[in-house]
Protein backbone atom coordinates (compact mmCIF):
# COMPACT_ATOMS: atom_id res chain seq x y z
CA UNK A 1 0.00 0.00 0.00
CA UNK A 2 1.35 3.33 -0.67
CA UNK A 3 0.43 7.24 -0.41
CA UNK A 4 1.47 9.76 -2.37
CA UNK A 5 0.61 12.62 -4.95
CA UNK A 6 0.49 12.61 -8.82
CA UNK A 7 4.07 11.51 -9.50
CA UNK A 8 5.16 13.39 -12.89
CA UNK A 9 4.10 11.85 -15.83
CA UNK A 10 6.81 10.56 -18.13
CA UNK A 11 6.08 10.87 -22.25
CA UNK A 12 4.52 7.80 -23.12
CA UNK A 13 6.74 5.50 -25.29
CA UNK A 14 4.08 2.94 -26.12
CA UNK A 15 1.28 4.96 -27.78
CA UNK A 16 -0.41 7.87 -27.86
CA UNK A 17 0.52 10.12 -24.82
CA UNK A 18 -3.19 10.88 -24.07
CA UNK A 19 -5.50 8.36 -23.50
CA UNK A 20 -2.69 6.66 -21.55
CA UNK A 21 -1.43 9.60 -19.62
CA UNK A 22 -5.60 10.25 -18.80
CA UNK A 23 -5.80 6.59 -17.41
CA UNK A 24 -2.63 7.11 -14.94
CA UNK A 25 -4.15 10.19 -13.97
CA UNK A 26 -7.62 8.85 -12.98
CA UNK A 27 -5.74 6.75 -10.05
CA UNK A 28 -3.04 9.79 -8.47
CA UNK A 29 -4.66 9.61 -5.70
CA UNK A 30 -3.58 11.95 -2.28
CA UNK A 31 -4.62 9.54 0.22
CA UNK A 32 -3.83 5.93 1.64
CA UNK A 33 -4.37 3.36 -1.03
CA UNK A 34 -3.98 -0.03 -2.13
CA UNK A 35 -1.75 -0.54 -5.16
CA UNK A 36 -2.67 -3.06 -7.47
CA UNK A 37 0.10 -3.02 -10.69
CA UNK A 38 1.26 -0.97 -13.33
CA UNK A 39 -1.30 0.24 -16.49
CA UNK A 40 -0.53 -1.94 -19.96
CA UNK A 41 -1.11 0.32 -22.72
CA UNK A 42 -0.69 -0.51 -26.40
CA UNK A 43 1.10 -3.94 -25.47
CA UNK A 44 3.95 -2.35 -23.37
CA UNK A 45 3.82 -2.84 -19.04
CA UNK A 46 4.50 1.15 -17.80
CA UNK A 47 5.50 0.95 -14.40
CA UNK A 48 5.78 4.67 -13.76
CA UNK A 49 1.70 4.63 -14.19
CA UNK A 50 0.37 2.77 -10.93
CA UNK A 51 -3.21 1.71 -10.88
CA UNK A 52 -4.51 1.89 -6.90
CA UNK A 53 -7.29 1.75 -5.30
CA UNK A 54 -8.12 4.03 -2.18
CA UNK A 55 -8.26 2.72 1.21
CA UNK A 56 -11.39 4.45 1.84
CA UNK A 57 -13.28 3.31 -0.94
CA UNK A 58 -12.80 -0.04 0.28
CA UNK A 59 -16.43 -0.42 1.63
CA UNK A 60 -17.91 0.29 -1.31
CA UNK A 61 -17.65 -3.29 -2.43
CA UNK A 62 -16.37 -4.90 -5.31
CA UNK A 63 -15.97 -7.74 -8.01
CA UNK A 64 -13.11 -10.20 -8.32
CA UNK A 65 -14.09 -12.00 -11.76
CA UNK A 66 -12.03 -13.95 -14.46
CA UNK A 67 -12.16 -17.81 -16.16
CA UNK A 68 -10.35 -20.23 -13.53
CA UNK A 69 -6.32 -20.32 -13.95
CA UNK A 70 -6.30 -16.80 -14.46
CA UNK A 71 -4.94 -15.34 -10.96
CA UNK A 72 -8.44 -14.64 -8.95
CA UNK A 73 -7.08 -16.36 -5.93
CA UNK A 74 -3.60 -14.29 -5.82
CA UNK A 75 -5.47 -11.24 -6.54
CA UNK A 76 -7.45 -11.85 -3.71
CA UNK A 77 -4.26 -12.37 -1.74
CA UNK A 78 -2.59 -9.28 -2.61
CA UNK A 79 -5.85 -7.14 -1.80
CA UNK A 80 -5.64 -8.99 1.77
CA UNK A 81 -2.17 -8.42 2.18
CA UNK A 82 -2.26 -4.78 1.98
CA UNK A 83 -5.23 -4.16 3.96
CA UNK A 84 -3.85 -6.17 6.76
CA UNK A 85 -0.63 -3.83 6.32
CA UNK A 86 -2.77 -1.08 6.75
CA UNK A 87 -4.40 -2.16 9.68
CA UNK A 88 -8.23 -3.57 8.36
CA UNK A 89 -9.60 -6.73 9.13
CA UNK A 90 -9.60 -9.19 5.96
CA UNK A 91 -11.89 -12.62 6.21
CA UNK A 92 -11.02 -15.12 3.36
CA UNK A 93 -12.75 -18.24 2.76
CA UNK A 94 -10.31 -20.67 1.71
CA UNK A 95 -12.04 -23.57 -0.39
CA UNK A 96 -8.85 -25.00 -2.00
CA UNK A 97 -6.78 -24.81 0.58
CA UNK A 98 -4.13 -22.72 -1.07
CA UNK A 99 -4.72 -19.44 0.77
CA UNK A 100 -2.99 -20.32 4.38
CA UNK A 101 0.18 -19.51 2.84
CA UNK A 102 -0.92 -15.76 3.46
CA UNK A 103 0.71 -16.61 6.97
CA UNK A 104 4.35 -17.23 6.02
CA UNK A 105 6.92 -15.19 3.99
CA UNK A 106 6.52 -15.75 0.53
CA UNK A 107 9.32 -17.42 -1.75
CA UNK A 108 11.52 -15.42 -3.66
CA UNK A 109 12.40 -16.81 -7.52
CA UNK A 110 12.75 -15.87 -11.01
CA UNK A 111 9.43 -15.22 -11.90
CA UNK A 112 8.73 -12.93 -8.77
CA UNK A 113 11.53 -10.91 -9.26
CA UNK A 114 10.66 -10.39 -12.94
CA UNK A 115 7.27 -9.87 -11.97
CA UNK A 116 8.43 -7.25 -9.60
CA UNK A 117 10.25 -5.13 -12.24
CA UNK A 118 7.79 -4.86 -14.75
CA UNK A 119 5.58 -3.23 -12.01
CA UNK A 120 7.90 -1.31 -9.76
CA UNK A 121 7.51 -3.38 -6.98
CA UNK A 122 9.56 -2.89 -3.61
CA UNK A 123 8.83 -6.94 -3.18
CA UNK A 124 9.52 -8.48 0.19
CA UNK A 125 8.81 -11.63 1.93
CA UNK A 126 6.64 -11.31 4.33
CA UNK A 127 3.87 -13.38 6.13
CA UNK A 128 0.48 -11.91 7.74
CA UNK A 129 -1.45 -12.49 11.63
CA UNK A 130 -3.93 -15.10 10.48
CA UNK A 131 -6.38 -16.99 12.72
CA UNK A 132 -7.93 -20.18 10.90
CA UNK A 133 -11.13 -21.49 11.31
CA UNK A 134 -13.22 -24.10 9.91
CA UNK A 135 -17.28 -25.28 9.78
CA UNK A 136 -18.55 -26.90 13.16
CA UNK A 137 -14.98 -28.21 13.61
CA UNK A 138 -14.78 -30.25 10.29
CA UNK A 139 -11.23 -30.38 9.27
CA UNK A 140 -8.42 -27.99 10.92
CA UNK A 141 -9.60 -24.81 12.49
CA UNK A 142 -11.46 -23.13 15.13
CA UNK A 143 -14.93 -23.94 14.72
CA UNK A 144 -17.66 -22.08 13.65
CA UNK A 145 -20.93 -22.69 14.39
CA UNK A 146 -24.51 -20.73 14.36
CA UNK A 147 -27.33 -21.83 16.10
CA UNK A 148 -30.78 -22.77 14.28
CA UNK A 149 -32.40 -19.92 15.59
CA UNK A 150 -29.44 -17.47 14.51
CA UNK A 151 -29.55 -18.81 10.73
CA UNK A 152 -32.94 -18.14 10.78
CA UNK A 153 -35.96 -19.24 8.14
CA UNK A 154 -34.74 -17.43 4.93
CA UNK A 155 -31.29 -18.80 5.11
CA UNK A 156 -31.92 -22.19 5.93
CA UNK A 157 -34.69 -22.51 3.37
CA UNK A 158 -32.04 -21.68 0.77
CA UNK A 159 -29.73 -24.51 2.11
CA UNK A 160 -32.74 -27.02 2.24
CA UNK A 161 -33.53 -26.21 -1.45
CA UNK A 162 -37.02 -25.20 -0.22
CA UNK A 163 -39.59 -23.60 -2.87
CA UNK A 164 -41.64 -20.47 -1.53
CA UNK A 165 -44.86 -22.37 0.06
CA UNK A 166 -42.35 -24.50 2.27
CA UNK A 167 -39.95 -21.48 2.83
CA UNK A 168 -43.17 -19.61 4.39
CA UNK A 169 -44.12 -22.78 6.73
CA UNK A 170 -40.48 -22.69 7.74
CA UNK A 171 -41.03 -19.08 8.94
CA UNK A 172 -44.29 -19.78 10.53
CA UNK A 173 -42.12 -22.92 12.35
CA UNK A 174 -39.70 -20.77 13.25
CA UNK A 175 -42.27 -17.48 14.59
CA UNK A 176 -43.82 -20.32 16.69
CA UNK A 177 -40.72 -21.96 18.58
CA UNK A 178 -40.03 -18.12 19.34
CA UNK A 179 -43.07 -17.86 20.93
CA UNK A 180 -43.19 -20.48 22.76
CA UNK A 181 -39.56 -20.11 23.90
CA UNK A 182 -38.32 -22.98 22.56
CA UNK A 183 -34.63 -22.55 21.68
CA UNK A 184 -33.78 -23.58 18.42
CA UNK A 185 -30.06 -24.36 19.02
CA UNK A 186 -29.02 -27.44 16.57
CA UNK A 187 -30.96 -29.36 14.07
CA UNK A 188 -32.51 -31.87 16.51
CA UNK A 189 -34.22 -29.51 17.95
CA UNK A 190 -36.12 -27.80 14.56
CA UNK A 191 -36.84 -31.45 13.81
CA UNK A 192 -38.65 -32.20 17.03
CA UNK A 193 -40.74 -28.54 16.73
CA UNK A 194 -41.78 -29.74 12.89
CA UNK A 195 -42.76 -33.29 13.90
CA UNK A 196 -44.58 -31.94 17.02
CA UNK A 197 -46.51 -29.44 14.86
CA UNK A 198 -48.20 -32.16 12.80
CA UNK A 199 -48.75 -34.15 15.85
CA UNK A 200 -52.26 -34.98 17.39
CA UNK A 201 -50.86 -32.85 20.52
CA UNK A 202 -49.10 -30.21 18.32
CA UNK A 203 -51.65 -29.67 15.63
CA UNK A 204 -54.06 -27.32 17.33
CA UNK A 205 -51.38 -25.11 18.22
CA UNK A 206 -51.02 -23.56 14.92
CA UNK A 207 -54.77 -23.12 14.39
CA UNK A 208 -54.95 -18.99 15.29
CA UNK A 209 -51.86 -18.29 13.03
CA UNK A 210 -51.94 -20.39 10.18
CA UNK A 211 -51.57 -24.38 9.67
CA UNK A 212 -48.51 -26.89 8.89
CA UNK A 213 -49.33 -29.29 6.33
CA UNK A 214 -47.94 -32.84 6.79
CA UNK A 215 -46.96 -32.86 3.35
CA UNK A 216 -44.81 -29.65 3.96
CA UNK A 217 -43.66 -30.99 6.54
CA UNK A 218 -42.54 -34.26 5.43
CA UNK A 219 -40.65 -31.93 2.82
CA UNK A 220 -38.94 -30.48 5.52
CA UNK A 221 -37.97 -32.99 7.63
CA UNK A 222 -36.55 -35.21 4.22
CA UNK A 223 -34.64 -32.21 3.19
CA UNK A 224 -33.24 -32.27 6.92
CA UNK A 225 -32.07 -35.92 6.99
CA UNK A 226 -30.46 -35.05 3.49
CA UNK A 227 -28.99 -32.00 4.96
CA UNK A 228 -27.47 -34.05 8.30
CA UNK A 229 -26.04 -36.97 6.20
CA UNK A 230 -23.71 -33.59 4.16
CA UNK A 231 -22.76 -33.49 8.06
CA UNK A 232 -24.69 -30.04 8.67
CA UNK A 233 -25.16 -31.11 12.22
CA UNK A 234 -21.72 -30.40 13.23
CA UNK A 235 -21.99 -26.64 12.20
CA UNK A 236 -25.21 -25.83 14.40
CA UNK A 237 -24.91 -25.86 18.09
CA UNK A 238 -23.08 -24.12 20.95
CA UNK A 239 -20.85 -22.19 21.67
CA UNK A 240 -21.70 -20.01 18.43
CA UNK A 241 -19.40 -18.11 16.74
CA UNK A 242 -19.18 -14.62 18.39
CA UNK A 243 -18.37 -12.96 14.31
CA UNK A 244 -17.44 -9.72 15.94
CA UNK A 245 -14.29 -11.77 16.62
CA UNK A 246 -13.24 -10.93 12.89
CA UNK A 247 -12.44 -7.43 13.48
CA UNK A 248 -9.60 -8.07 15.67
CA UNK A 249 -6.36 -6.55 14.70
CA UNK A 250 -2.75 -8.00 15.49
CA UNK A 251 -0.60 -6.58 18.33
CA UNK A 252 1.82 -4.72 16.07
CA UNK A 253 -1.82 -3.16 14.69
CA UNK A 254 -1.98 -4.99 11.14
CA UNK A 255 -5.52 -6.18 10.04
CA UNK A 256 -6.03 -9.67 11.75
CA UNK A 257 -6.67 -11.93 8.50
CA UNK A 258 -9.17 -14.99 9.84
CA UNK A 259 -9.22 -17.82 7.03
CA UNK A 260 -11.74 -20.10 6.63
CA UNK A 261 -10.67 -23.65 5.75
CA UNK A 262 -13.40 -25.06 3.41
CA UNK A 263 -11.28 -27.89 1.35
CA UNK A 264 -13.11 -30.57 3.70
CA UNK A 265 -16.11 -29.29 2.71
CA UNK A 266 -15.88 -28.44 -0.78
CA UNK A 267 -18.09 -30.80 -2.06
CA UNK A 268 -21.00 -28.98 -0.09
CA UNK A 269 -21.14 -25.09 -2.23
CA UNK A 270 -24.52 -24.47 -1.26
CA UNK A 271 -23.45 -25.45 2.34
CA UNK A 272 -20.29 -23.16 3.16
CA UNK A 273 -21.86 -20.50 0.31
CA UNK A 274 -25.22 -20.04 2.62
CA UNK A 275 -22.99 -20.13 5.95
CA UNK A 276 -20.89 -17.29 4.63
CA UNK A 277 -23.86 -15.35 4.15
CA UNK A 278 -24.42 -15.99 7.16
CA UNK A 279 -21.59 -14.67 8.87
CA UNK A 280 -21.90 -11.65 6.73
CA UNK A 281 -25.37 -10.73 7.90
CA UNK A 282 -24.64 -11.81 11.28
CA UNK A 283 -22.56 -8.68 11.44
CA UNK A 284 -25.07 -6.58 9.63
CA UNK A 285 -27.24 -7.51 12.54
CA UNK A 286 -24.75 -6.54 15.44
CA UNK A 287 -22.70 -3.51 13.65
CA UNK A 288 -23.59 -0.35 14.65
CA UNK A 289 -23.70 2.45 11.73
CA UNK A 290 -20.32 4.57 11.39
CA UNK A 291 -20.81 6.32 7.73
CA UNK A 292 -18.15 6.66 5.75
CA UNK A 293 -14.66 6.03 7.63
CA UNK A 294 -10.81 6.87 6.44
CA UNK A 295 -10.64 2.73 6.21
CA UNK A 296 -13.25 0.05 6.43
CA UNK A 297 -13.46 -1.83 9.96
CA UNK A 298 -13.86 -5.56 7.79
CA UNK A 299 -13.46 -6.49 4.34
CA UNK A 300 -14.70 -10.37 3.42
CA UNK A 301 -14.08 -11.66 0.34
CA UNK A 302 -16.98 -14.39 -0.77
CA UNK A 303 -14.82 -16.44 -3.45
CA UNK A 304 -16.83 -19.30 -5.30
CA UNK A 305 -19.68 -16.44 -4.92
CA UNK A 306 -21.62 -17.58 -8.40
CA UNK A 307 -23.10 -20.90 -5.66
CA UNK A 308 -24.61 -18.45 -3.29
CA UNK A 309 -27.53 -17.25 -6.25
CA UNK A 310 -27.84 -20.53 -8.59
CA UNK A 311 -31.30 -21.51 -7.33
CA UNK A 312 -32.16 -18.41 -5.12
CA UNK A 313 -35.59 -17.80 -3.77
CA UNK A 314 -36.68 -14.26 -4.27
CA UNK A 315 -36.68 -13.54 -0.40
CA UNK A 316 -33.43 -14.62 -0.32
CA UNK A 317 -31.95 -12.46 -3.34
CA UNK A 318 -33.75 -9.51 -1.56
CA UNK A 319 -31.86 -10.32 1.75
CA UNK A 320 -28.77 -10.69 -0.09
CA UNK A 321 -29.15 -7.10 -1.99
CA UNK A 322 -30.07 -5.17 1.36
CA UNK A 323 -27.48 -6.71 3.66
CA UNK A 324 -24.71 -5.45 0.47
CA UNK A 325 -26.36 -1.79 -0.10
CA UNK A 326 -27.08 -1.12 3.95
CA UNK A 327 -23.54 -3.23 5.39
CA UNK A 328 -21.35 -0.06 3.52
CA UNK A 329 -22.76 2.16 6.36
CA UNK A 330 -21.10 -0.42 9.04
CA UNK A 331 -18.13 -0.02 7.76
CA UNK A 332 -17.45 -3.56 6.40
CA UNK A 333 -17.03 -3.93 2.54
CA UNK A 334 -17.45 -7.13 0.98
CA UNK A 335 -16.06 -8.27 -2.98
CA UNK A 336 -17.65 -11.52 -4.88
CA UNK A 337 -15.11 -13.73 -6.55
CA UNK A 338 -16.27 -15.38 -9.36
CA UNK A 339 -16.46 -15.82 -13.01
CA UNK A 340 -18.18 -13.80 -14.89
CA UNK A 341 -20.15 -10.79 -13.49
CA UNK A 342 -23.17 -12.40 -14.65
CA UNK A 343 -22.89 -14.62 -12.02
CA UNK A 344 -24.17 -11.81 -9.82
CA UNK A 345 -27.73 -11.01 -9.69
CA UNK A 346 -27.82 -7.04 -11.21
CA UNK A 347 -29.22 -5.32 -8.56
CA UNK A 348 -26.17 -6.56 -6.17
CA UNK A 349 -23.81 -6.18 -9.09
CA UNK A 350 -25.13 -2.43 -8.91
CA UNK A 351 -23.50 -2.08 -5.67
CA UNK A 352 -19.82 -3.22 -6.41
CA UNK A 353 -17.76 0.05 -7.22
CA UNK A 354 -14.69 -1.58 -7.17
CA UNK A 355 -13.99 -4.14 -10.58
CA UNK A 356 -10.82 -6.30 -11.01
CA UNK A 357 -11.56 -8.08 -14.01
CA UNK A 358 -9.11 -10.87 -15.79
CA UNK A 359 -9.39 -12.45 -18.53
CA UNK A 360 -12.59 -14.99 -19.98
CA UNK A 361 -12.35 -17.20 -22.57
CA UNK A 362 -14.47 -17.45 -25.78
CA UNK A 363 -14.58 -21.37 -26.64
CA UNK A 364 -17.97 -21.77 -27.30
CA UNK A 365 -21.35 -19.93 -28.05
CA UNK A 366 -22.16 -19.13 -24.17
CA UNK A 367 -18.62 -18.14 -23.32
CA UNK A 368 -18.89 -15.19 -26.26
CA UNK A 369 -22.16 -14.53 -24.77
CA UNK A 370 -21.24 -14.22 -21.64
CA UNK A 371 -17.84 -12.22 -22.79
CA UNK A 372 -20.50 -9.53 -24.30
CA UNK A 373 -22.28 -9.32 -21.65
CA UNK A 374 -19.28 -7.94 -19.07
CA UNK A 375 -18.00 -5.86 -21.28
CA UNK A 376 -21.62 -4.59 -21.30
CA UNK A 377 -20.94 -3.97 -17.40
CA UNK A 378 -17.97 -1.54 -17.64
CA UNK A 379 -18.32 2.29 -18.93
CA UNK A 380 -16.88 3.65 -22.04
CA UNK A 381 -13.11 2.52 -22.85
CA UNK A 382 -10.22 3.96 -24.55
CA UNK A 383 -9.51 -0.17 -24.81
CA UNK A 384 -11.54 -2.92 -26.98
CA UNK A 385 -12.37 -4.30 -24.02
CA UNK A 386 -14.33 -7.62 -25.90
CA UNK A 387 -11.01 -8.36 -27.42
CA UNK A 388 -8.36 -7.26 -24.53
CA UNK A 389 -10.13 -9.51 -22.02
CA UNK A 390 -9.62 -12.44 -24.52
CA UNK A 391 -5.74 -11.73 -24.55
CA UNK A 392 -5.21 -10.79 -20.82
CA UNK A 393 -2.56 -13.33 -19.42
CA UNK A 394 -2.34 -14.80 -15.87
CA UNK A 395 -2.08 -12.06 -13.35
CA UNK A 396 -3.15 -8.95 -16.04
CA UNK A 397 -6.71 -8.02 -15.27
CA UNK A 398 -8.99 -5.00 -16.30
CA UNK A 399 -9.41 -2.26 -13.27
CA UNK A 400 -11.87 0.28 -12.58
CA UNK A 401 -12.14 1.40 -8.96
CA UNK A 402 -14.08 4.20 -7.33
CA UNK A 403 -11.81 7.16 -6.97
CA UNK A 404 -11.72 9.49 -3.98
CA UNK A 405 -14.38 11.20 -4.95
CA UNK A 406 -16.51 8.34 -5.20
CA UNK A 407 -16.54 8.69 -9.20
CA UNK A 408 -15.70 5.68 -11.56
CA UNK A 409 -12.12 5.63 -12.36
CA UNK A 410 -10.89 5.19 -15.99
CA UNK A 411 -10.99 1.19 -16.95
CA UNK A 412 -7.57 0.35 -17.03
CA UNK A 413 -5.94 -3.24 -18.54
CA UNK A 414 -3.47 -3.49 -15.26
CA UNK A 415 -0.43 -6.03 -14.61
CA UNK A 416 -0.44 -7.27 -10.87
CA UNK A 417 1.77 -6.99 -8.60
CA UNK A 418 2.87 -10.46 -6.91
CA UNK A 419 1.17 -11.43 -3.37
CA UNK A 420 4.66 -11.27 -0.79
CA UNK A 421 3.29 -14.22 1.28
CA UNK A 422 3.54 -17.94 0.60
CA UNK A 423 1.81 -18.33 -2.75
CA UNK A 424 0.18 -21.84 -1.57
CA UNK A 425 -0.78 -23.95 1.83
CA UNK A 426 1.44 -23.84 4.34
CA UNK A 427 2.75 -27.40 6.01
CA UNK A 428 -0.49 -28.97 7.74
CA UNK A 429 1.39 -29.42 11.32
CA UNK A 430 1.77 -25.48 11.19
CA UNK A 431 -1.35 -25.65 10.61
CA UNK A 432 -2.12 -26.72 13.04
CA UNK A 433 -0.29 -25.42 15.66
CA UNK A 434 -1.39 -21.83 14.59
CA UNK A 435 -5.23 -23.64 15.33
CA UNK A 436 -4.36 -25.06 18.57
CA UNK A 437 -1.89 -21.54 20.41
CA UNK A 438 -4.92 -19.54 19.13
CA UNK A 439 -6.75 -18.32 22.44
CA UNK A 440 -9.76 -19.15 20.63
CA UNK A 441 -9.67 -22.53 20.84
CA UNK A 442 -10.16 -23.27 24.08
CA UNK A 443 -13.34 -20.44 24.12
CA UNK A 444 -14.73 -22.29 20.82
CA UNK A 445 -13.78 -25.95 20.00
CA UNK A 446 -15.89 -27.91 22.26
CA UNK A 447 -19.81 -28.11 21.75
CA UNK A 448 -21.99 -27.43 24.41
CA UNK A 449 -25.56 -29.26 24.02
CA UNK A 450 -28.40 -27.56 26.68
CA UNK A 451 -31.71 -28.00 27.19
CA UNK A 452 -33.16 -26.32 23.91
CA UNK A 453 -36.70 -27.33 22.12
CA UNK A 454 -35.35 -31.21 21.70
CA UNK A 455 -35.35 -31.55 25.42
CA UNK A 456 -38.46 -29.48 26.53
CA UNK A 457 -40.74 -31.12 23.41
CA UNK A 458 -39.14 -34.70 24.51
CA UNK A 459 -40.01 -34.09 28.14
CA UNK A 460 -43.39 -32.55 27.47
CA UNK A 461 -44.62 -35.51 25.40
CA UNK A 462 -42.94 -38.26 27.97
CA UNK A 463 -45.20 -36.30 30.71
CA UNK A 464 -48.36 -36.37 28.57
CA UNK A 465 -47.65 -40.23 27.72
CA UNK A 466 -47.40 -41.04 31.49
CA UNK A 467 -50.04 -39.13 31.71
CA UNK A 468 -52.17 -40.80 29.02
CA UNK A 469 -50.81 -44.31 30.26
CA UNK A 470 -51.85 -43.55 34.16
CA UNK A 471 -55.55 -42.44 32.82
CA UNK A 472 -55.66 -45.84 30.74
CA UNK A 473 -54.59 -47.52 33.83
CA UNK A 474 -56.94 -46.02 36.04
CA UNK A 475 -60.00 -46.71 33.45
CA UNK A 476 -58.68 -50.47 33.00
CA UNK A 477 -58.62 -50.93 36.80
CA UNK A 478 -62.32 -49.21 36.78
CA UNK A 479 -63.39 -51.47 33.85
CA UNK A 480 -61.79 -53.97 35.90
CA UNK A 481 -63.70 -53.22 38.98
CA UNK A 482 -67.22 -53.52 37.45
CA UNK A 483 -66.29 -56.61 35.74
CA UNK A 484 -65.87 -58.11 39.54
CA UNK A 485 -68.59 -56.49 40.66
CA UNK A 486 -71.09 -57.99 37.65
CA UNK A 487 -69.34 -61.63 38.50
CA UNK A 488 -70.01 -61.72 42.12
CA UNK A 489 -74.12 -60.79 41.44
CA UNK A 490 -73.52 -63.34 38.48
CA UNK A 491 -72.40 -65.73 40.80
CA UNK A 492 -75.03 -64.92 43.71
CA UNK A 493 -77.80 -65.72 41.94
CA UNK A 494 -76.96 -68.90 40.30
CA UNK A 495 -75.53 -70.01 43.67
CA UNK A 496 -77.97 -73.03 45.14
CA UNK A 497 -80.20 -72.09 48.43
CA UNK A 498 -79.59 -74.12 51.56
CA UNK A 499 -82.44 -76.50 53.15
CA UNK A 500 -84.61 -74.84 55.45
CA UNK A 501 -84.96 -75.07 59.17
CA UNK A 502 -87.17 -76.90 61.21
CA UNK A 503 -89.26 -73.63 62.03
CA UNK A 504 -89.04 -72.35 58.16
CA UNK A 505 -90.38 -75.70 57.70
CA UNK A 506 -93.37 -75.49 59.91
CA UNK A 507 -93.77 -70.87 58.92
CA UNK A 508 -93.88 -72.20 55.32
CA UNK A 509 -96.09 -75.17 55.97
CA UNK A 510 -100.25 -75.29 54.71
CA UNK A 511 -101.57 -75.83 57.96
CA UNK A 512 -99.90 -72.84 59.70
CA UNK A 513 -101.03 -70.67 56.90
CA UNK A 514 -104.55 -71.62 57.29
CA UNK A 515 -103.95 -71.45 61.02
CA UNK A 516 -102.99 -67.84 60.62
CA UNK A 517 -104.99 -66.51 58.11
CA UNK A 518 -107.98 -67.92 60.48
CA UNK A 519 -106.25 -65.90 63.44
CA UNK A 520 -105.37 -63.35 61.83
CA UNK A 521 -109.54 -62.68 60.63
CA UNK A 522 -110.47 -62.73 64.65
CA UNK A 523 -107.80 -60.77 65.41
CA UNK A 524 -109.00 -58.01 62.47
CA UNK A 525 -112.16 -57.95 63.78
CA UNK A 526 -111.39 -57.29 66.96
CA UNK A 527 -109.40 -54.69 65.91
CA UNK A 528 -112.09 -52.99 63.95
CA UNK A 529 -114.64 -53.33 66.68
CA UNK A 530 -111.97 -51.66 69.17
CA UNK A 531 -111.23 -48.72 66.17
CA UNK A 532 -115.11 -47.77 65.55
CA UNK A 533 -116.78 -48.19 69.06
CA UNK A 534 -118.94 -50.97 68.88
CA UNK A 535 -118.15 -53.56 71.66
CA UNK A 536 -118.64 -57.31 71.70
CA UNK A 537 -122.17 -59.19 72.30
CA UNK A 538 -123.11 -60.72 75.43
CA UNK A 539 -124.54 -63.75 75.92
Amino acid sequence: MSESTDPALPEDRTGPAGPAAEIAAGYAFTGPALDLGALLWDGACLPDRQIRIPLAMLNRHGLVAGATGTGKTKTLQLIAEQLSAGGVPVFLADIKGDISGISAPGTPGDRIAERARDVAQPWEPTGYPCAFYSLGGIGPGIPLRSTVTSFGPVLMSKVLQLNQTQEQSLGLIFHYADSKGLELIDLKDLRAVVAFLVSDQGRPELKGIGGLSTVTAGVILRALTAFEQQGASEFFGEPEFDTGEFLRTAADGRGLVSVLELPAVQDKPQLFSTFLMWLLADLYNDLPEVGDLEKPKLVFFFDEAHLLFNGASKAFLTSITQTVRLIRSKGVGIFFVTQTPKDVPADVLAQLGNRVQHALRAFTPDDAKALKATVKTFPNSAYDLEELLTQLGTGEAVVTVLSEKGAPTPVAATRLRAPQSLMGPIAAADLEQAVKSSLLWSRYAEPVDRESAYEKISAEQAAAEARAEAAAAAAEAEKEAKEAEKEAARAARSAPKPDPSLAEQVVGSGLFRSLARSIGTQLGREISRSIFGTARRRR
